[in-house]
């Protein structure tokens, strides 16, 4: 209970237990909102609950792997028998994929998809029907810059951050009148594991990143903002620039490599 005896907004966070998931379960439990963490690594979702529990006590972890298809809907089920309701829903896992077009397995293009784009959609229909019957609930998913220009080597990754971003567009469409809304965080470069793939080909980006707890902040403050879409930190006129010129930036982007 928060203060005056009314019930703590609860959120579920995927990919919680390091980088922008764990930043933002300590932010929003410093808010006093119970975190309902999800992430494959059962002691660093740990830690990460011990320190929420300290503003947030009711909070609780699920252990998951939202690779395997089924996971998602048993994680929804488990945090609405806990907590009785989800208030937020926060898609934040994610997993990278740097790997030129010319070499990728069709294997790992599902499997970067089940993760970064199923996964969402899983949760979201499973958490969904309590939300409208309420009239209220917040849905965000963390998409990423790739999910409005395309990375070389990041093909993969790009579809399914691509695909994020289109599911929540035509979602706030279809929702706009129910009382259940849509956020859609779009960060850039940030200071996270995502970057440590050793068997991956060399990132193309070598450049500066933001704190996670900085594009932590932000997705706290647009949850209760009034927009859609939020660029965590402010990159839209790269986007902008992408959009009305595509062969310009295409070009531009090869010709950066040198």
């Amino acid at each position: 209970m928060n203060a005056g005896g009314t019930p703590a907004r609860v959120a579920l966070i995927t990919g919680a237990s390091s980088g922008i998931g764990a930043a933002l379960a300590r932010e929003l439990a410093s808010r006093g909102t119970t975190v309902a963490l999800v992430a494959r690594r059962r002691d660093r979702l740990a830690a990460v609950l011990e320190d929420c529990r300290r503003d947030a006590p009711s909070s609780q972890m699920f252990p998951a792997d939202l690779a395997d298809p089924a996971a998602a809907t048993r994680v929804a089920v488990a945090a609405l028998d806990a907590f009785g309701r989800v208030d937020v829903l926060v898609n934040n896992a994610a997993i990278p994929s740097v790997i030129a077009a010319t070499r990728l397995d069709p294997a790992e293009v599902e499997g970067v998809m089940q993760v970064n784009f199923h996964a969402p959609v899983r949760l979201t229909h499973a958490l969904l029907p309590a939300m409208l019957q309420r009239g209220d609930g917040t849905i965000v998913n963390v998409s990423s810059l790739g999910g409005r220009r395309s990375i070389l080597h990041e093909s993969a990754y790009c579809a399914s951050k691509f695909a994020l971003c289109g599911w929540s567009e035509s979602l706030a469409l279809d929702l706009w009148d129910t009382g259940v809304k849509v956020k859609l965080i779009v960060p850039g470069p940030v200071d996270t594991e995502i970057w440590e793939h050793p068997d991956a080909e060399p990132s193309s980006y070598t450049g500066p990143k933001v704190p996670a707890t900085d594009v932590a902040m932000g997705i706290a403050e647009a949850i209760d903002s009034d927009a859609f879409e939020h660029y965590l930190p402010d990159m839209r006129a790269i986007v902008e620039y992408k959009t009305a010129h595509i062969d310009a930036f295409l070009t531009r982007s090869i010709e950066a490599l040198g």
